[in-house]
């Protein structure tokens, strides 16, 4: 699964998930630093990527329009980088399984 980290995430998630999430890219990597949700979600859309964020913006797009693209959404409060890399390659298998439910919009993880 490549995700396409938010804003909200640390730029440094990419690098450290390149080996377990191949394909990873921060928002910045990709020209959408600062950029509306509807692009940063277009952009998912149109090169497979599934989005990853904390921001509840992005789980009402989800609901409302399905995917893709899909969201893993992050419900932790204020945390650490290397907590968002802990929650996201502890729940891995889930990740996987889920990418390939092309039903499911939102995986949410704490």
């Amino acid at each position: 699964m490549k995700l396409l980290l938010d804003e909200n995430l640390s730029f440094r998630l990419a690098a450290r998930l390149a080996d377990a999430f191949p394909g990873t890219v921060h928002v910045c990597d990709v020209g959408l630093s600062g950029a509306p949700d509807d692009a940063v979600w277009e952009h998912a859309r149109e090169n497979g990527l599934t989005v990853a964020s904390k921001d509840s913006d992005f789980h009402e797009r989800a609901l409302l329009h399905g995917p893709p693209p899909k969201l893993v959404w992050i419900q932790r409060g204020n945390c650490s980088t290397r907590e968002i890399e802990a929650i996201l390659r502890r729940h891995a298998a889930e990740l996987e399984r889920f990418g390939g439910d092309p039903d499911e919009a939102v995986l949410v993880l704490y």
